[in-house]
C-alpha cells in the first residue's frame, strides 16, 4: 500500500504539485506502526486530480476529496484547504483551496494534523504534534471550543483516540469537551455508534467507558444509563456495589476481542434494573422481570443508535436470556439441548462469566455448562429428526397444528436418548396419537 501511495504522490509531484501524506498514517509512522490506510494532501485542485489517474470517484468534490484506485487500494486525495463556519456541527458552510499550513490548522487534534513528504522521508509538523505524541496527549488544534463546534463527533474522537492509544486528553481540550458535551446529540446516530464501536471494541474499553462517563458524553448517548447509579442491588449477591459498578466490572473483565452484540449486552444487561427496583418487607431487594423489560429497553436503545437488524436481535436475546442461566442445572436434557443449540449461546455464557465474576465469584453454573459442552461434543447437539411431518402423512395424519407439538415430543424424546432409530420413534407414535388423526 505504502509503494503505491509514494507512486501517487510521485505522479503529482512530476505534474509540479506538492504531494503529502496526511493525518492518522502519518501518527502510526511517527510511531513506527504500519499505517492502516494513507490519505494524500495536495495543491492539486479535485478536477486536475481525476485528469492524472485513470481510475477515481469523486466522494467530496466540493471539500476537495476524490478518492484514487490502483492496484486494488483507495487512497483519498484531498486538496489542501480551509474552512468557513460550520453552520450544522458536522460540515463547513464554504472551502477555500489552500496551503498545507492552513489545511493542518483546520484539521481536529494535533496528532493527526501532521504531514509526511515521501520525497524527503521527513514529517512536516505545524502544529506540535510530534510534541504531543511523545507526551501521549490528545489536544485539540487551535481553539478546542471551536473545534468541537465545527464537528461534535470530534468529542467522540477524542476520547476514541484515548482509549486506543493510552493518551490523556490535554486539560483545555477536556474542559471543552466536558462543557459541550450535551451537545454530542446534534449529529446523526450513525456517526455515534460507529465511534461507541470503536471504543467498546478496543482491549482498553474499559478506559474509554471512563472516559465517556467523566466527560458527560455517556449520559448525553446513553441517558438510561445513569439511573444504573446508586441503584443498590442485594450485598450477599453483589458485593461489588449499585448498577453502574457491576457493570464496568464485567467491562473490565471480557477478553480482549469482543463482538458488538457481546460487548453491549454486557453494557445493558441490566439497564432495566432501576426501573424494576423493589423491596420485599424483610428489606429484600428485588428486580422482577428486569430481564424482559431490560431486552425491551436494548432493542430500543440499539435501534435509537441505528445498529443493524442482526446485531439488535443477538443482543437482545442475550440480554433477555442472561437470568435463565441460573436454573441450568435443573433443566431436562432436552431443554438444556435446545438451550444450549441457540446461535448465541457461546456469547450469552461469556456474558453468564463475567456476570458471575463481578458480582458473587460463584462459577457453578458456568463449569456445568463447560462440562455439557464436552459431554455432547461427540454428535450434534440437535440431530436431525427422526420423524418428519411427510411421516406423520404416510401414517395417515392429517396436517394441522398437533404437528408440531407431536413432532417436539418426538425431539424431545430423542434428544433425551428414549429413541435411537427412525423405526423406534414411528412406533412410539403410532401407540401414542394412534393412526389416521381428523
Amino acid at each position: 500500500m505504502e509503494e503505491t501511495a509514494r507512486a501517487i504522490a510521485t505522479k503529482l509531484r512530476e505534474h509540479n504539485r506538492i504531494a503529502f501524506f496526511a493525518g492518522g498514517c502519518v501518527r502510526d509512522m511517527v510511531r513506527k506502526l504500519p499505517p492502516k490506510d494513507i490519505d494524500i494532501a495536495t495543491d492539486a485542485r479535485p478536477e486536475e486530480v481525476q485528469k492524472l489517474f485513470p481510475r477515481t470517484y469523486a466522494v467530496g468534490a466540493h471539500f476537495g476529496v476524490i478518492v484514487v484506485l490502483e492496484n486494488g487500494f483507495q487512497f483519498e486525495v484531498a486538496t489542501f484547504r480551509s474552512d468557513d463556519v460550520y453552520l450544522d456541527g458536522r460540515r463547513p458552510s464554504e472551502v477555500h483551496f489552500s496551503s498545507p499550513a492552513e489545511d493542518a490548522r483546520r484539521r481536529d487534534f494535533t496528532i493527526n494534523g501532521m504531514f509526511f513528504d515521501p520525497a524527503k522521508n521527513e514529517v512536516i509538523d505545524f502544529v506540535g504534534g510530534r510534541d504531543d505524541l511523545k507526551a501521549k496527549l490528545i489536544r485539540a488544534i487551535g481553539d478546542p471550543g471551536q473545534r468541537f463546534a465545527e464537528d461534535r463527533l470530534r468529542m467522540l474522537r477524542a476520547i476514541r483516540f484515548a482509549t486506543v492509544l493510552e493518551f490523556q486528553i490535554e486539560s483545555e481540550t477536556w474542559n471543552a469537551l466536558q462543557q459541550a458535551s450535551a451537545s454530542i446529540t446534534e449529529i446523526s446516530a450513525e456517526r455515534i455508534r460507529d465511534e461507541l464501536v470503536r471504543i467498546f471494541l478496543s482491549p482498553q474499553r474499559l478506559r474509554g467507558w471512563d472516559l465517556l462517563d467523566r466527560s458527560g458524553l455517556l449520559r448525553a448517548i446513553l441517558p438510561e444509563i445513569e439511573p444504573m447509579k446508586g441503584c443498590a442491588q442485594p450485598p450477599q449477591f453483589h458485593p461489588e456495589g449499585d448498577v453502574f459498578q457491576h457493570t464496568r466490572l464485567m467491562l473490565e473483565l471480557l477478553p480482549e476481542n469482543v463482538s458488538v452484540p457481546l460487548v453491549f449486552s454486557v453494557i445493558l444487561h441490566d439497564v432495566a434494573k432501576p426501573r424494576t427496583a423493589t423491596v420485599d418487607a424483610d428489606g429484600r431487594i428485588r428486580f422482577n422481570e428486569h430481564d424482559r423489560l431490560g431486552a425491551e429497553m436494548t432493542e430500543q436503545i440499539m435501534e435509537r443508535l441505528r445498529f443493524s437488524r442482526a446485531e439488535i436481535d443477538a443482543a437482545v436475546e442475550m440480554v433477555r436470556q442472561h437470568m435463565v442461566f441460573k436454573d441450568v442445572p435443573r433443566m431436562r436434557v432436552a431443554k438444556l439441548k435446545r438451550f444450549m443449540a441457540r446461535p448465541t449461546f457461546e456469547e450469552e455464557l461469556e456474558l453468564h462469566r463475567v456476570d458471575c465474576a463481578s458480582s458473587h465469584a460463584m462459577l457453578d453454573n458456568y463449569e456445568f455448562l463447560q462440562r455439557k459442552k464436552e459431554e455432547f461434543a461427540n454428535e450434534p447437539i440437535i440431530p436431525p429428526p427422526l420423524v418428519t411431518g411427510n411421516d406423520l402423512i404416510a401414517l395417515g395424519m392429517k396436517p394441522g397444528p398437533r404437528f408440531g407439538e407431536i413432532l417436539e415430543a418426538v425431539e424431545t424424546r430423542q434428544l433425551e436418548g428414549a429413541f435411537k432409530t427412525r423405526e423406534e420413534a414411528l412406533d412410539w407414535v403410532k401407540r401414542e396419537y394412534g393412526g389416521a388423526q381428523t
